[in-house]
């Protein structure tokens, strides 16, 4: 009998309990896609091109005549005196390091400058160019009762990124002619009929995405127009030395506003012209018209930064402040962003030259009286398109060049494929 029943008892079935999984919808199920940047994006579709002869013209980053990234020496002779300096590694103050801001201030304004001396300038050590142009929307929203930000037609697309999200309703001004050169009629008419105190974003030098600057006569003219309307400006400096070879001469636009009387805010980037990109080092600047001012105006820069990324890094800011607090190595430096500028100028004259020893029968004269790192070709964007299908040669849609990205080896190349898509 215990026999059977335990025999029985080895026969039960364990029915088990089904198991209930419960799902709960994501907080993020209706985040939309957003669309790729548009520069970027490009250069993932050349780094998936298998073609040898691929050419990247988008991206906005100094190469070689090899393609390679360049690290200039004076950089590496900063670093080198940093490493032996044997420096801590604590938080650099809210505003930034000191002696940057001081020699970032002189390389903007001039060791003399009236402004420097009266102490009649704000600066702050910023997050590269666009966290300069973050912290001044921030700065220039709370304290103003503007909406709306005036800048050039065309204009580098994150100037509106960077506007909208601070508040800012996007507008802007004419600014190319669309024939290669500057709608400057335009251009002051507009600045005229905007409302007085409208606040109005400059491209110091090297304009991007057009490579066309005013000439100095037409700085002087602007910065009356503008001091007729009272117009609040923002000058914003990403390629002051790296544009034409002459940081004097690449501030000629600002310093002739400053001798006007303006009192502009002024943002600046360090990636360029020290080959500096992933070091995101730049600075802030605000012209103030009293000491005093400058004190208050400091205070409330401090405010916006604490809750926004609270202290900036320090090593980039060791290196600048180290080759422009040392007389040899910022000489040094004057003569490598020199070679950088004239690599860019042989460019455009190479391209030139190959474009006319082709037979193209299109006047290719802007290539070379535009200015800086970039050149607004005048190419279609179906044009480009063919450029990217057929010879795997990359660019923006508005066909707007990186000359930094051509390179002796390639130049021939990419004129015939130019020349291709032209005829």
């Amino acid at each position: 009998m215990l026999t059977r029943t335990l025999c029985s008892l080895s026969r039960r079935v364990v029915v088990k309990a089904p198991k209930y999984t419960i799902r709960y919808q994501s907080n993020w199920a209706k985040v939309p896609q957003g669309p790729p940047d548009p520069i970027l994006g490009i250069t993932v579709a050349f780094k998936n091109d298998t073609s040898d002869k691929k050419i990247n013209l988008g991206v906005g980053a100094y190469r070689d005549d090899k393609g390679k990234p360049y690290i200039l020496s004076c950089v590496r002779k900063a670093e080198e005196k940093i490493f032996k300096s044997n420096l801590d590694h604590e938080y650099a103050p809210i505003d930034g390091l000191p002696e940057f801001n001081k020699v970032s201030s002189q390389l903007l304004f001039g060791e003399q400058a009236k402004e420097l001396s009266e102490k009649r300038v704000a600066s702050t050590q910023a997050l590269s160019g666009t966290g300069a142009l973050r912290l001044a929307a921030q700065y220039l929203r709370r304290f103003l009762t503007n909406e709306d930000v005036y800048t050039p037609d065309p204009t580098w697309p994150n100037h509106k990124n960077v506007f909208a999200d601070s508040g800012f309703k996007n507008k802007s001004y004419r600014y190319y002619n669309g024939k290669g050169g500057l709608d400057f009629e335009g251009m002051k008419e507009d600045m005229l009929n905007m409302p007085a105190k409208s606040i109005v974003v400059f491209h110091t030098c090297a304009h991007n995405p057009t490579g066309v600057d005013p000439t100095p006569e037409q700085w002087k003219e602007l910065s009356k127009v503008c001091k007729q309307k009272d117009h609040v400006l923002l000058f914003d400096t990403a390629y002051q030395g790296f544009a034409s070879g002459d940081p004097v001469r690449d501030v000629f636009g600002l310093r002739a506003f400053l001798d006007d009387g303006h009192l502009p805010v002024v943002c600046q980037s360090f990636a360029k012209n020290f080959g500096l990109y992933g070091e995101r080092i730049g600075g802030f600047h605000v012209v103030t018209a009293s000491a005093e001012e400058t004190e208050r105006v400091m205070s409330q820069l401090k405010i916006l930064i604490r809750p926004m990324y609270s202290n900036p890094p320090v090593h980039g800011a060791r290196i600048v402040s180290t080759i422009l607090g040392d007389k040899e190595l910022a000489q040094e430096w004057s003569k490598e962003v020199k070679v950088m500028a004239d690599r860019i100028i042989s460019m455009r004259l190479q391209l030139v030259s190959q474009l006319k020893a082709l037979g193209s029968k299109h006047d290719w004269s802007h290539i070379t009286s535009q200015i800086g790192m970039f050149c607004y070709s005048g190419l279609k964007q179906d044009q480009v398109e063919q450029l990217q299908k057929k010879w795997h040669v990359y660019m923006t849609k508005d066909g707007r060049i990186s000359m930094a990205g051509v390179s002796s080896d390639k130049v021939a190349y990419l004129a015939e494929a130019i020349h291709d898509v032209t005829k």
